[in-house]
C-alpha cells in the first residue's frame, strides 16, 4: 500500500509499505478522505505539537472517513474516531476519554494516522456515514466534533452572545454551532478576508478583523449585545493576541473557552483583566463521544461542512496538500486516499 510519513519539517515522503495486520477487536479499512488539520500541521512545520516531538517518520491524520475492507461489513463507508483512550483508567471511568493519560491518537507519537491507503482500527470507533454524507463529510465529523465539546465546555444559553477569535475550519464550525444552539449574536474575528467572508455565510451577525475591532473591550458594544462584553469567548487561533481578545470581550462572570494550539507551547495573558472579571478559563482537549452527534447535525443539514472544503488533492500530492494547507489560502484541504 502506499503512504505518506512526515521525515522532518516540510519534508513529506510517498512510499510502498505492507497492508497492517488486523489485531482481535479490530476492523481493516481502506481510508477514503482525510482532512490536514492544524495540528497536522504544527507536526510539518515544527516537527512536533505542544511537548511532542517527532522521533520517527509519522503518517499524519486524524480526520478521516473509511471503508471495510473484507469481512461481514465489506463497503460499508464510515467516519473513524482517532483518539484509542485505555478505556479502565479512572480518568476514562469518570467519561473523560479525551483526557485518557494513555491514549493513542491518530496521527501522534506512535501511532500512525490515516494518509496511507489501509489501516486497522478497533471496530467499535468505526461510525457508519449515512447515504447522504460524502467521503469528505465524513472527514469533517473530527472537527466537527472538537467545536462540539468546546461548545459544551462554554456551557452556551439560548439568547447569549458569542465571540470567536479565530475563524479557521473548526472556529467556523463554532460559528454554526452557536447559531444552532440560539446564540442570538456571534462575533467572529480573523485577520484573514476569505475566513470572514465564510464566517458571514455561515451565520454570524458580525465579522471582523483584528484592526477593524479596534479595542477589544467595546467589540460587545459595537454588535449591540449589551455593554459588558460577550456571555461566551471562544479562542480558536494558538495565538496570545486571540487570547487577549477573548478576555478583553468577555463580561464579568464568563467563560472564556481557549481550543487554539500555540506554536510556542506558551498561553499568556494579562491576569488582571481575567481576575478582575472573575473569569472562567477552559481548556480544549479533543472530544469526548461527539460523533453520533455530529453526525445528526450533518444529515440533518444544521451545519454545512461540505462547504468548508476548498480543496482536494490525490494521496500521491499529500506534500503539494501540506504546502497548500500551510498557506491557509482556503479553509479545509483535503487528501483523497483513493486516488
Amino acid at each position: 500500500m502506499r503512504a505518506a510519513r512526515l521525515h522532518g519539517v516540510g519534508d513529506v515522503r510517498l512510499g510502498d509499505e505492507p497492508v497492517p495486520q488486523v489485531p482481535a477487536g479490530h476492523s481493516l479499512v481502506r481510508v477514503t478522505a482525510v482532512g490536514l488539520c492544524g495540528s497536522d500541521l504544527h507536526w510539518y512545520s515544527e516537527a512536533g505539537i505542544g511537548d511532542a516531538r517527532l522521533d520517527r517518520p509519522l503518517v499524519a491524520g486524524h480526520e478521516f472517513a473509511a471503508v471495510f475492507e473484507g469481512g461481514p461489513r465489506h463497503g460499508e463507508r464510515v467516519a473513524v474516531d482517532p483518539a484509542i483512550p485505555c478505556g479502565v483508567c479512572g480518568t476514562c471511568r469518570d467519561g473523560h476519554r479525551n483526557l485518557c493519560p494513555q491514549v493513542r491518537f491518530a496521527g501522534h507519537g506512535d501511532t500512525d494516522g490515516a494518509l496511507r491507503e489501509f489501516l486497522a482500527w478497533p471496530t467499535t470507533l468505526l461510525h457508519p456515514l449515512p447515504a447522504g454524507l460524502s467521503d469528505a463529510d465524513g472527514a469533517m465529523l473530527e472537527p466537527l466534533g472538537v467545536a462540539l465539546h468546546a461548545h459544551d465546555l462554554g456551557h452556551l444559553r439560548v439568547g447569549a452572545a458569542v465571540g470567536v477569535f479565530g475563524c479557521g475550519p473548526i472556529g467556523l464550525l463554532l460559528v454554526q454551532v452557536a447559531r444552532v444552539a440560539g446564540a442570538a449574536t456571534v462575533i467572529a474575528v480573523d485577520p484573514l478576508a476569505h475566513r470572514l467572508d465564510a464566517a458571514r455565510r455561515l451565520g454570524a451577525t458580525h465579522t471582523w478583523s483584528p484592526d477593524e475591532a479596534g479595542d477589544p473591550a467595546t467589540l460587545s458594544r459595537r454588535a449591540g449585545s449589551g455593554p459588558d462584553g460577550v456571555d461566551v469567548a471562544f479562542e480558536v487561533a494558538g495565538a496570545n493576541d486571540a487570547v487577549e481578545m477573548a478576555i478583553a470581550a468577555a463580561k464579568p462572570g464568563a467563560r472564556v473557552v481557549l481550543a487554539g494550539i500555540p506554536g510556542d507551547d506558551r498561553t499568556s495573558f494579562a491576569a488582571s483583566a481575567a481576575r478582575r472579571k472573575g473569569l472562567t478559563i477552559v481548556l480544549v482537549r479533543r472530544m469526548k463521544e461527539m460523533y453520533p452527534r455530529a453526525i445528526r447535525l450533518v444529515e440533518s443539514g444544521r451545519v454545512d461542512v461540505r462547504s468548508l472544503v476548498t480543496s482536494r488533492y490525490p494521496l500521491e500530492q499529500a506534500a503539494e496538500a501540506f504546502r497548500a494547507a500551510d498557506a491557509r489560502t482556503g479553509l479545509k484541504v483535503v487528501v483523497d486516499a483513493t486516488g
